[in-house]
């Protein structure tokens, strides 16, 4: 095992072997994003469909995803590439200034076997195409890899290609290091699946594909995202044609279904993705679906490298998927892991605030963090079922404010639609169950409110009544304020004693102790908050 250091030392996931120490630096930019198309064929094996089951997102009650009917839209190429004019000039690149990208990183990447890495600090380093380099610098604007992108990068596309299991901070660059994985390794001359990203949520594939269509803008690779239809669609049920696109992104559920009726086929397949692998791997999450993509795989292309992407591994999942990357896939694979104490954003400035009653926390996003914080750019309030978010949507727009609310119960067309609008800035405030919580890239987003904390669902708790806090949906939360670097803040409402427990609980999991403010009633408590944290 070689040991790669990235400024500092770190906590990793070691097997047996000698360890090398490297010193890696790389600076950089990546903003993350996603859309592309396509169609192709290959069988998949005999796999029953999966067991309905609720969302993840939402508490308590969620249906199956309806059938899926994905519009492939075609990508475009360009034969002419003068490379000598993409150059950047660093003095107008604005890349450098919205990525989390801290001066002191703690990372460590922990490579098995002799293959030698050298940290990328240019995207020339990693010996990418003509057409990939033109869309990383003219459409995503990037000028050179982030740190996390040039520790990473190097052990994705170097030759025997590895499965990778990755831990970063959120807005690092991660959702740059697996598409480029992805559009590095696909052959362009075959019409057939070589590369799949596998996302929780249909927001997330959506945003994911958005990213790979603008990064493979140049290159005439095709895509598809495989993510439910609205059921109310006729055709969403009809037999589709063999999938040919070369890169495939969607939900765990739409891709067994593809699988299942031998539309998706995987003898071609080179790359396989995990985006919020933690949670696509954890028992509450889409453990079962996963196992039987990557178990198709292997059956069909045990030679095909999977990537794991995440911001948080708890423990348990963290040593599953290296039980599963040794005994399913069989060879030798790398890690890369920052400290759970490194995890905790430090652009972002977290607030709890003591309220007497449900009423209290309403009056304080209304009087307090609306008014107040109404220039500072887009809001995201946080709650933890369907009801509450009825609920605190019906009061909110009693009191004449504008706001918009998704969820898991809406149809697919208005969460694509809510999304949309929340993404061009069309509305300023989006109550959301944490269908959200993970991976969505929204810049202006610069204030979050946790009007509920996350806990963990409990399946024998009707109301889910657990006091045990979710710690990964509560990082991924605060991790929507401050993108790419910029400033944020975060405010925990607290109204019973349970609140206090949980956030207790969270503060000495985080080894961190959220600043109170005084009074939930002073104008000037809340100015002074939003002042220390830079808005």
């Amino acid at each position: 095992v070689s040991t790669l250091l990235v400024n500092s030392e770190s906590t990793a996931m070691a097997d047996t072997t000698t360890a090398a120490t490297i010193t890696a630096t790389a600076t950089a930019t990546a903003i993350d994003t996603s859309t592309s198309t396509a169609t192709s064929t290959v069988p998949p094996p005999d796999t029953k469909p999966p067991k309905a089951k609720f969302s993840w997102a939402d508490e308590p009650d969620d249906e199956p995803e309806p059938e899926p009917e994905p519009e492939p839209e075609p990508s475009t190429s360009d034969d002419n590439l003068n490379l000598q004019s993409l150059a950047i000039d660093d003095s107008k690149s604005s890349i450098n200034r919205f990525l989390d990208d801290p001066d002191v990183s703690n990372i460590q990447a922990v490579t098995s076997g002799d293959t030698p890495y050298t940290s990328a600090k240019t995207f020339e380093d990693l010996n990418l195409s003509p057409e990939l380099l033109k869309g990383l610098y003219v459409e995503m604007k990037f000028d050179r890899p982030s740190k996390i992108q040039g520790v990473s990068l190097p052990m994705i596309l170097t030759p025997p290609y590895k499965n990778l299991i990755a831990q970063a901070h959120n807005g690092s660059g991660k959702t740059t290091c697996f598409v480029l994985g992805m559009l590095s390794r696909v052959d362009p001359k075959l019409a057939a699946p070589q590369a799949l990203c596998i996302c929780p949520t249909r927001e997330l594939a959506n945003q994911n594909m958005e990213v790979l269509k603008r990064m493979g803008k140049y290159t005439g690779i095709t895509a598809e995202c495989a993510v439910p239809a609205d059921s109310r669609d006729p055709t969403s049920r009809s037999r589709r044609p063999p999938v040919t696109a070369q890169v495939v992104i969607g939900t765990p559920g739409t891709i067994n279904r593809w699988m299942t009726a031998r539309t998706l086929g995987m003898s071609c397949m080179k790359v396989l993705v995990f985006d919020e692998a933690d949670h696509m791997l954890a028992e509450s999450g889409f453990k079962e679906d996963s196992l039987r993509i990557m178990k198709t795989i292997v059956k069909f292309n045990p030679d095909c490298q999977v990537l794991f992407f995440s911001a948080t591994f708890n423990d348990a999942v963290r040593a599953f998927v290296s039980k599963i990357v040794k005994e399913l896939f069989l060879k030798e694979y790398n890690e890369l892991f920052v400290k759970k104490e490194e995890l905790s954003l430090e652009s972002v400035k977290q607030y709890k605030v003591t309220c007497p009653d449900e009423l209290s926390k309403i009056m304080v996003i209304k009087d307090k963090i609306f008014e107040l914080g109404q220039k500072l750019g887009q809001t995201i309030i946080f709650v933890r079922t369907r009801n509450s978010a009825s609920m605190l949507h019906k009061a909110l727009v009693e009191y004449g404010y504008e706001v918009t609310t998704i969820q898991g119960a809406l149809t697919q067309d208005d969460r694509d639609k809510i999304v949309k609008e929340f993404k061009e800035g069309l509305t300023q405030v989006l109550i959301s169950t944490d269908l959200l919580a993970r991976g969505f890239d929204q810049s202006e987003v610069n204030l979050v409110v946790n009007y509920d904390l996350p806990v963990v669902f409990d399946r024998n708790e009707r109301y889910n009544r657990s006091s045990e806090p979710d710690y990964e949906v509560y990082l991924h939360r605060i991790g929507r304020a401050g993108r790419f670097g910029r400033k944020g803040a975060v405010f925990n409402l607290l109204c019973t004693d349970r609140d206090y427990e949980l956030m207790a609980k969270i503060e000495r999991h985080f080894n961190s102790t959220v600043t109170e403010v005084p009074s939930w009633r002073s104008d000037e408590d809340f100015e002074a908050a939003l002042k220390n944290a830079g808005l």
